[in-house]
């Protein structure tokens, strides 16, 4: 993939991210601090930023939004094919809202 492709890329998850987060933090703010792994000064940052301002922060070359679970073990259980899927899924998020709260303290 090309560098400039790459990036355009990039940013064009910043900006779906970034919209994505300011309507959860909207619509659901206790949830959306869990989801989301943030604290509540970054929410009210986000919920503060003005469209122009979201389009600016989207633009950089730096993806916003990161893989937060380093646990190999949540994720075994997220892209287990098994024939019990839903207990998989539920042990997973149970596993990764557990690392949201240590995360956010």
């Amino acid at each position: 993939m090309k560098t400039a492709a790459l990036l355009e890329q990039i940013r064009e998850t910043n900006l779906s991210y970034l919209l994505l987060a300011k309507q959860m933090i909207n619509e659901d703010r206790a949830e959306a601090l869990i989801r989301l792994g943030i604290d509540e000064q970054t929410a009210d940052l986000l919920a503060d930023l003005s469209t122009a301002q979201l389009l600016k922060v989207a633009q950089t070359n730096v993806p916003l939004c990161s893989l937060r679970f380093p646990d190999t073990q949540v994720w075994k259980l997220a892209a287990d094919q098994g024939k019990d899927k839903t207990i998989s899924g539920m042990h997973a998020a149970i596993l990764m809202a557990g690392r949201s709260v240590q995360i956010g303290q």
